[in-house]
């Protein structure tokens, strides 16, 4: 299948926010998203943006039913390890459905990896649930290891009126 993969601009907000929707469904959390095409729009690409995002395309002839030819993104970050350094962090990484099985994932994933070794990065962290086999099964392929099971971490957060009280003095 003929795809492109290219650095997500302002007006690929409104495809983005659609698609961040559906990876959530997939992941049954729908109700926990909570940004909008705005607050992608302001907080990626702003003078100092909190993430970057790629975009996987289509030509117009292979465009899904509902007319679209932005089928899958990658959405990450730089982060720093006190222990190795720089490192990119992919918070999501996504293809829609009917394209999957088509190398677009690894491409995007592939293209993470190569922005992040290009920025001096020397590892790419990411999560996946534990019930997504066929994921697990995917980034394992890939390479990747799997942190929680061979170096005992678990993954923390801490949000809502928890950090709240958290940044008390």
């Amino acid at each position: 299948m003929d795809f492109s993969i290219r650095a997500a601009n302002v007006e690929d907000c409104k495809d983005i926010a659609r698609m961040v929707l559906e990876l959530a469904e997939y992941e049954k959390v729908a109700d926990h998203v909570k940004i909008t095409q705005k607050d992608l729009e302001q907080d990626g690409f702003s003078k100092n943006p909190f993430f970057h995002l790629i975009v996987a395309e289509v030509p117009e002839q292979h465009k899904t039913k509902e007319g679209h030819t932005k089928i899958g993104y990658a959405l990450y970050f730089y982060s720093y390890s006190s222990w190795s350094g720089r490192a990119v962090y992919m918070e999501d990484l996504y293809v829609m459905p009917d394209f999957r099985g088509n190398g677009i994932g690894k491409a995007l994933m592939s293209k993470v990896a190569q922005l992040g070794l290009a920025a001096g990065c020397n590892q790419l962290n990411f999560t996946v649930l534990n019930w997504n086999k066929p994921s697990m099964d995917f980034y394992l392929s890939q390479g990747c290891f799997d942190v929680t099971a061979d170096m005992d971490y678990h993954c923390m957060r801490c949000e809502g009126e928890a950090l709240q009280h958290l940044a008390q003095p």
